[in-house]
């Protein structure tokens, strides 16, 4: 009876730990194709009102540069608003955007 019980907690814990489903990280390559430096980089999941933190925190991305980019937020949500701020005096006004980045592979800001 007692190889039962432990039995059944047994299977009981390897279930509830096989059913959990656990989020993958974001990864895809972000190209700056403007000519102007790509100072902030903001994104959050489509349907969330609020900008999340900048992604670059103290970088920044120069024209004709790459940079790989990883989103672990935790969400099981692929479609993410993105809005791209450039250095002060660009020609360019900030600009945003909707993606499914599980999709992508990278994606270039045009001007």
């Amino acid at each position: 009876m007692k190889n039962l019980k432990t039995a059944i907690a047994t299977s009981a814990a390897f279930l509830m730990f096989c059913g959990t489903s656990y989020a993958e990280d974001l990864v895809f390559t972000l190209k700056n194709g403007t000519n102007s430096v790509l100072t902030n980089f903001y994104t959050s999941p489509v349907g969330v009102n609020d900008w999340e933190d900048d992604v670059f925190g103290r970088q920044v991305l120069n024209p004709g540069e790459s940079m790989d980019i990883t989103i672990g937020d935790g969400r099981d949500t692929c479609k993410y608003d993105m809005k791209f701020e450039f250095e002060e005096g660009s020609d360019l006004d900030t600009t945003t955007d909707t993606q499914n980045l599980c999709e992508m592979g990278s994606y270039t800001i045009h001007e």
